[in-house]
């Protein structure tokens, strides 16, 4: 029927390679130290861009994790089924060494700038599936508080096999791991946990203990084995509780439920109940948070990753889907409107990349500069913090953009909008991580001095951000009520870093949109009211992918 000819519609993006064609990715890249891996990176972004690959995040997303407690015979066995589209994502990120590039390089090597430019590639097509993926690439930082136990995991850990079956860790080609601190009374005062460790053997490091209690949020809970906190006689610890037992008996630990989540859904996130438990020690007795927030470090700069990486990938769609849809007599990328708002959109992946990329490389140098440690401290709360929560309005206006296109499941907008708060939350949420920024200022003041060093750098480049900047000492000495005032100041950190990073590494006219709108003030209360001397036509153009 003449009725059902389909014009004026944009044709698919994908295929398309996501790598080549961001417009800051490979620079920053290249820049923060993964020069040698742009080729693989490229032959990565070709991967995960193909139709192939985007169906399996639809399809793991359309069909959750379901709980298996019983088989059917009555015995109990807590295992959670996943649908194929999910462990073909595994096995893609595993192979890939998502999960240990880092540990497979050396300090300074490029390992945690590649990693990261990989976890954003895969995370643009589907994030869920990489929060075991994430938890295990840190975990290996606060397992080797416990030199043997480590020695046992190591190599399974940074084994490139996905192998999801629920055998002994020694039977396995290689594990994953996952984290469980929370628990119901509790939130983000993991200090008030009640899980009990009482000592077999007398305790201590490395011995076995029985864990009695519960974990309100552990995700991913078919790893191999979770990094939890218990109490001990001498206060809260850290503990590895295998699934497994060597023995090949099931170690007591009972999947009450998976949460019903907003968005994440192909990841399974579940209560955990811990009945005689056992877990051995990791790390001193009664430093249980030092141990553990090592790892929680890691997955921090994760959500950093991921954040961006679903920003880029809404962005993108938006920004195809107006260069090929007509209205009122042009396309929509040709309205001036239109172009204000893809510009606008694109300035914060911009920054968010940028801030992503120079955060890995801290990582990455952390270990052979002390300043580079000490930058990370301080870059890792107010990253965390900003572009976290940066997705969500982002995800929603590009959403827009796309009408009531973009309102259905197959745009995978509501999908990337589901996904949007998740990393704001997850690994402390927007106080927790301010109240930490408090903490590092205390605690490592030098940390400071670095940023802020940092910021330095652009002096004379911008009056604006020279402002910005010179006001920052003023800010930090000025707190009265620094709890009060902390998200005000990590807000500020944020800006004036992300203003110093365009105009060091950035394009000039995406410098200047974000110099005149975020620290300037001429901008509106939404996207897309950027003043009229920005070049919003050209910056509009670097959102849309190109071959």
């Amino acid at each position: 029927m003449a009725t059902h000819d389909v014009v004026n519609q944009s044709p698919p993006l994908e295929p398309y390679d996501l790598f080549s064609t961001d417009p800051v990715l490979g620079g920053a890249v290249e820049r923060e130290g993964g020069v040698g891996d742009l080729d693989r990176l490229a032959s990565f972004g070709r991967r995960v861009g193909t139709e192939e690959v985007f169906t399996w995040g639809h399809q793991a997303n359309r069909n959750p994790p379901e709980l298996l407690t019983h088989d059917r015979f009555g015995h109990r066995i807590d295992e959670v089924a996943y649908h194929p589209a999910y462990h073909a994502l595994m096995d893609l990120s595993v192979s890939e060494g998502l999960h240990c590039l880092h540990y497979e390089r050396g300090p300074g090597e490029g390992g945690h700038v590649t990693r990261a430019a990989l976890f954003f590639l895969m995370s643009q097509v589907e994030a869920g599936h990489g929060c075991p993926i994430s938890m295990t690439s840190s975990v290996l930082v606060a397992l080797r508080h416990q030199a043997d136990v480590a020695a046992d995991w190591e190599p399974r850990i940074v084994s490139r096999a996905y192998d999801p079956r629920l055998v002994p860790a020694a039977d396995k080609a290689g594990c994953l791991l996952g984290m469980g601190m929370t628990e119901k009374q509790g939130g983000s005062d993991v200090r008030s946990n009640t899980t009990r460790a009482v000592p077999v053997d007398g305790g201590g490091p490395g011995a076995p203990h029985r864990l009695t209690g519960h974990k309100w949020f552990t995700s991913a809970p078919m790893s191999d084995a979770f990094l939890v906190l218990a109490q001990a006689p001498k206060g809260l610890s850290c503990f590895l509780a295998p699934r497994v037992l060597p023995d090949g008996s099931l170690n007591p630990m009972a999947i009450q439920r998976l949460k019903d989540k907003l968005g994440n859904r192909s990841n399974a996130s579940s209560e955990l109940e811990f009945d005689d438990t056992t877990a051995w020690m990791i790390g001193e007795e009664g430093r249980g948070v030092r141990t553990i927030i090592e790892m929680v470090n890691g997955t921090r700069l994760d959500c950093v990753i991921g954040s961006a990486a679903v920003m880029r990938q809404a962005v993108a769609q938006a920004g195809w889907f107006v260069a090929h849809r007509r209205a009122f007599g042009d396309t929509l990328l040709d309205k001036a409107l239109m172009q204000n708002v893809i510009a606008d959109l694109e300035v914060e992946v911009e920054v968010a990349t940028l801030m992503m990329a120079r955060l890995a490389g801290a990582y990455d140098r952390a270990e052979l500069d002390p300043a580079e440690a000490a930058f990370a401290r301080i870059a890792t709360a107010v990253a965390k913090y900003w572009v976290t929560k940066r997705c969500s309005p982002v995800v929603r206006e590009a959403l827009e953009c796309l009408g009531g296109n973009g309102y259905v499941e197959e745009s995978i907008l509501p999908r990337l909008f589901r996904e949007s708060p998740v990393n704001a939350i997850w690994e402390g949420s927007g106080n927790v991580i301010a109240l930490d920024l408090l903490r590092a200022m205390s605690k490592t003041p030098e940390s400071v001095d670095v940023f802020l060093g940092a910021l330095r750098r652009t002096a004379g480049a911008d009056a604006v951000l020279d402002r910005a900047v010179g006001s920052l000492e003023a800010d930090i000495a000025g707190l009265v009520d620094p709890e009060a005032e902390a998200r005000r100041l990590i807000e500020r950190l944020a800006c004036a870093w992300g203003g110093a990073l365009l105009v060091e590494h950035g394009n000039d006219a995406v410098a200047t949109a974000y110099l005149v709108s975020r620290l300037g003030g001429d901008w509106g209360a939404t996207f897309g009211t950027l003043p009229p001397a920005v070049a919003v036509s050209e910056i509009a153009g670097r959102a849309v992918p190109r071959a």
